[in-house]
């Protein structure tokens, strides 16, 4: 049988069923969809991390509580106080920690602020005179929060533009004053409008001098991150180590299993972060592709009732002169089509559904979410699904070749 006539009978064969064609497409489509949702999405969000642990900047390493967690008992040593005050102080003498240019604690929460009687609920970082500056961030308007500030524990408080225009819409904010804990903060300055970045969202903070923050607005005598920043970038890891054997000493700690702090580099969070979402990715998708094998067992369940079914039409192609190879061939070609067709129809389904949900992700929570379509798996989805449709169509195949004429004529 020649290969045209071969592929023409098939689509005759899916044709004349295609309420069976569609439904045993279905499978195939919900698997290679659910591939390209997650690979695809799972690629705007490694992505996304990566941008945002960039934008941390290369020189600057975070300190944070509790060690490193290894495993689900490590969890709860998180949240510990472990860095306090004197931590602070032992950092930022040069014979400990020699090229750190910038050694600042980092405080943050929620907290309700009341002008003229309306209330907004304002993420706020008690932070240095330096913090805008280590992280590229802009003054819109007024001025920085400077070392005087810090010392005096002043109220003072620089706005988001979110946060600006909650509070005073249009109107000027600078030396307007703002109540929060039943303190009058004095709005010294404005950010310029810079959406998502570091994992925090601009628009929307309040910066407040840290000393302030821990003894009026969170009262507390430790601190959640102290962040350093390197001199440069080639001595990073130096100052990563001077960091450790400082706080060691500063906690008596002898043994680094017993470490009570972490920290985290540009370089390793980068590292860590995209081979988690890397292998959080493959899994995700070797889950979907079980579904392509369930789709593959419904595909020969189907086309076991159709040969049932066409015995009689086995049959009268045989007495016509059809041979064992030709049925074979028939109802491979008719597998591997569905397949394909479910493998092309899950590729654009899949496609449009990532770009929806990119679109969505990006405008509701404000975030740089890029729609990245998998091309590879795409190619490698189709070419599956079509392998698929071979592998699981040849034994149905192989019992309507195997058909004696007589007998399939004598069907009832």
């Amino acid at each position: 049988m020649k290969l045209k006539h071969g592929i023409q009978t098939a689509i005759t064969g899916l044709t004349t069923h295609k309420s069976r064609s569609a439904l045993t497409i279905i499978g195939i489509v919900i698997g290679i969809t659910s591939i390209i949702l997650v690979m695809s999405l799972g690629q705007g969000a490694k992505n996304l991390i990566l941008s945002q642990l960039k934008s941390m900047g290369a020189k600057i390493m975070e300190i944070r509580p509790g060690r490193e967690p290894k495993g689900i008992s490590d969890v709860l040593h998180m949240f510990c106080d472990s860095l306090k005050e004197k931590d602070l102080i032992a950092l930022r003498k040069k014979e400990n920690v020699p090229h750190a240019k910038v050694v600042m604690p980092l405080m943050f929460g929620g907290a309700v602020a009341t002008f003229e009687n309306e209330n907004y609920n304002l993420n706020i970082y008690g932070v240095g005179e330096s913090f805008m500056e280590m992280y590229g961030v802009d003054l819109g308007e007024g001025r920085n929060i400077d070392e005087e500030d810090v010392k005096n524990k002043s109220d003072v408080v620089i706005l988001g533009s979110k946060s600006k225009e909650e509070l005073f819409g249009s109107s000027q904010a600078i030396g307007q004053k703002i109540k929060i804990k039943n303190r009058n903060f004095k709005v010294i300055g404005t950010i310029s409008k810079k959406g998502q970045g570091s994992f925090i969202n601009w628009d929307e903070v309040a910066l407040i001098p840290w000393t302030t923050t821990q003894q009026y607005v969170f009262g507390k005598k430790y601190f959640q991150h102290i962040i350093v920043e390197a001199d440069s970038e080639s001595t990073v890891e130096q100052t990563a180590e001077d960091v450790k054997i400082t706080l060691r000493n500063s906690h008596n700690i002898n043994d680094p299993e017993k470490d009570d702090f972490s920290i985290g580099t540009q370089v390793q969070a980068v590292d860590q972060v995209g081979t988690i979402i890397s292998i959080l990715t493959a899994f995700l998708a070797a889950v979907a592709t079980i579904s392509l094998l369930v789709g593959g067992v419904g595909i020969m369940n189907i086309m076991l009732v159709s040969v049932t079914e066409r015995t009689k039409e086995i049959g009268l192609r045989k007495a016509l002169g059809a041979t064992n190879k030709d049925i074979l061939l028939q109802f491979l070609f008719e597998a591997v089509m569905l397949t394909a067709i479910g493998g092309v129809i899950g590729v654009l389904l899949g496609g449009l559904l990532s770009y929806i949900i990119s679109m969505i992700l990006s405008s509701t929570l404000n975030i740089d979410w890029q729609f990245i379509f998998p091309y590879d798996a795409a190619a490698l989805g189709i070419v599956v699904a079509s392998l698929v449709g071979l592998i699981f169509g040849i034994y149905p195949a192989n019992q309507a070749a195997k058909k004696s004429p007589m007998e399939a004529l004598r069907y009832e």
